[in-house]
């Protein structure tokens, strides 16, 4: 039984790896294809695929059946923070370097902790509540408030734009916990994908002739509401390998928190943040100012000492149930 458990755990990580090298790969292609093409015109266009790939997954793993679900308004809530989640980072990205923005939307494990006090009602030791405030003081040091609007070269607002990400992505997995959704690796990937195609279409709707984005200048901005145009040369087929890519995605990360518990899973994510900073060196020429690097530095301490003090305090309770303990 032992070794069955590590087999699952070991799976788990399997797929966690998968999900986050699509995951880097896929930030870098969007943000190689945000000075052509609006952000919801490359939303629509992978989802549309992912969700078609997604369909062929479900129809393997038990039939369209398996996508009747006794929550749809919570999957629908949850759809709409990961849509959020999504295009707050993406529309960042267009204008902020790679790791910058995959560095800042780090602090989505501090956010859940933080969450889980007066949602879930956990309690969070004097040690976690630390690392937080280290964790959120690399996020303000990346935000340098001393610096002039000049120097930044960059909003405010924008700079912001990944933390809000950050937050969105955190009242997702807290709602998550809370509600207890559980369904199918492959019908969760179609609901998300589904939510994508939903709110991309209203974006096309309002926006997609491009009137809103004339005379802009700030590129998240004419990233977010420039006019949508056909897929020049080889773009097509960017725009088909991101959809495939985003049902990897998608279908890896639910397969990893369903075999294996969160506190396994979840340090592995932070693999992201030297991947995006090779694709930023490689792709795009950027690599991390001294702040941004302390920034770094200390989201990534904070978020594996709160990852790895949950993952000890939860062996503690498992072996003394009726003790409860603080860390």
């Amino acid at each position: 039984m032992e070794t069955t458990r590590q087999n699952i755990a070991g799976l788990g990580i399997l797929f966690i790896l998968i999900g986050v090298f699509c995951i880097s790969i896929n930030d870098m292609l969007i943000k190689q294809l945000s000075g052509d093409y609006p952000l919801h015109q490359i939303v629509f266009a992978r989802s549309s695929i992912a969700i078609i790939v997604s369909l062929l997954i479900v129809q393997y793993e038990g039939g369209l059946g398996i996508l009747r679900t006794d929550t749809p308004w919570q999957h629908a809530l949850r759809g709409l923070l990961i849509v959020i989640a999504n295009m707050t980072f993406f529309v960042g990205l267009a204008v902020l370097p790679l790791a910058d923005v995959t560095a800042l939307f780090f602090a989505a494990p501090l956010f859940i902790t933080l969450l889980s006090i007066p949602v879930l009602g956990e309690r969070v030791g004097p040690l976690r509540l630390v690392a937080v405030a280290v964790g959120f003081a690399g996020v303000v040091i990346m935000q340098r408030p001393w610096a002039d609007a000049e120097s930044l070269e960059v909003g405010r607002i924008v700079l912001l734009l990944p933390v809000l990400s950050a937050l969105t992505y955190a009242l997702n997995q807290i709602l998550t916990r809370k509600l207890g959704v559980s369904s199918k690796a492959s019908a969760m990937s179609v609901y998300i994908s589904a939510m994508f195609i939903l709110v991309s279409s209203g974006f096309y709707l309002v926006a997609g002739d491009g009137r809103f984005a004339d005379g802009a200048t700030n590129g998240s901005v004419i990233f977010l509401l420039r006019a949508w145009v056909w897929p020049q040369g080889s773009d097509i087929w960017v725009f088909f390998g991101l959809g495939l890519n985003a049902t990897v995605i998608g279908y890896s990360l639910s397969q990893a928190y369903r075999l294996a518990d969160a506190a396994t899973i979840a340090p592995f994510e932070y693999i992201g943040l030297p991947l995006a900073v090779f694709w930023g060196w490689v792709v795009f020429g950027d690599l991390p100012v001294l702040e941004v690097w302390i920034g770094i530095l200390l989201i990534l301490g904070a978020g594996l000492f709160v990852f790895l003090r949950e993952r000890r305090q939860a062996r503690i309770l498992a072996r003394a149930p009726t003790r409860g303990r603080r860390g």
